[in-house]
């Protein structure tokens, strides 16, 4: 194993998996500044960042140096695009630009792997090498578009990898794996036991829920009364409820302070 695959102390270092999820991108973000903010270090030694589809993007926010100001600007542009009817696109476009660094493509070569379908065959094929910072927000930007191929790279046989692989797997000892679907993986909603209730869609897991079929719908068909704020606020609850089972940071009574935290932060919003 390389030096730059493992943790502290010799142990494996951690990766992590975003799952495509359209317009609940919000709930990946949410995701991504509990562990910020609460458990960097995970974040600092992750080996990989792992995404498919609009979870390209949160793992692109990470593996290209992600910081606050990346997460802020990508949560503006969800915002903007319910509030004001603003293009969802140009504003996400507009933000990356602002946030990424000149040479995130070097940062992001090796430790960012984004999911795509072949065509014709319809087979998932995996990239992690980038030449460009043009690239590689035009990537992100045409995941949602479905147009991965003809404006980035030119190889216009390739597009967005959803639809035939909404989660890419790694290790499961050594990934986290976050979706803002119900089912078994490490941090998403809990709505009730899933044992028998699971099924494996295109490599995800969901629970087979009322509440799952919403944020489905939601996800893929975008509601002008969808509360992306709500949504980016479920995912850091989530992940806060991650860290506490697995005693992964901080102390017991720092941990009871964060919901009031989230309070503050949203109102200051």
């Amino acid at each position: 194993m390389d030096e730059a695959d493992q943790g502290s102390g010799g142990s494996p270092a951690q990766s992590v998996s975003f799952c495509g999820c359209a317009f609940l991108l919000g709930y990946e973000l949410g995701v991504i500044q509990a562990l910020q903010e609460l458990a960097p270090e995970i974040l600092g030694s992750a080996a990989k960042f792992f995404g498919t589809s609009s979870g390209a993007i949160a793992a692109a926010v990470l593996a290209c140096g992600g910081n606050q100001g990346k997460v802020d600007e990508c949560k503006k542009s969800l915002l903007g695009s319910f509030s004001s009817g603003s293009n969802f696109l140009k504003l996400l476009e507009k933000g990356l630009y602002k946030s990424l660094k000149e040479n995130c493509h070097q940062l992001a070569s090796g430790r960012l792997h984004i999911g795509l379908t072949r065509l014709p065959d319809g087979q998932k094929v995996v990239i992690s090498d980038f030449y460009s910072k043009e690239e590689v927000i035009q990537v992100k930007q045409t995941l949602f578009s479905l147009q991965f191929g003809i404006k980035v790279i030119k190889i216009p046989e390739y597009i967005d990898g959803g639809f035939t692989s909404l989660q890419l797997f790694s290790d499961p000892e050594t990934t986290i794996y976050v979706s803002p679907f119900a089912g078994e993986n490490d941090i998403c909603p809990r709505d009730c036991p899933v044992a028998f209730y699971s099924i494996k869609v295109l490599d995800c897991s969901f629970q087979i829920s009322a509440e799952n079929l919403c944020r489905i719908s939601y996800g893929i068909f975008p509601h002008l009364c969808l509360n992306t704020r709500k949504i980016y606020e479920q995912g850091y609850r989530d992940t806060v409820f991650y860290l506490q089972m697995n005693s992964k940071c901080c102390t017991a009574n720092e941990l009871c302070s964060f919901p009031l935290a989230l309070t503050l932060r949203r109102q200051a919003q």
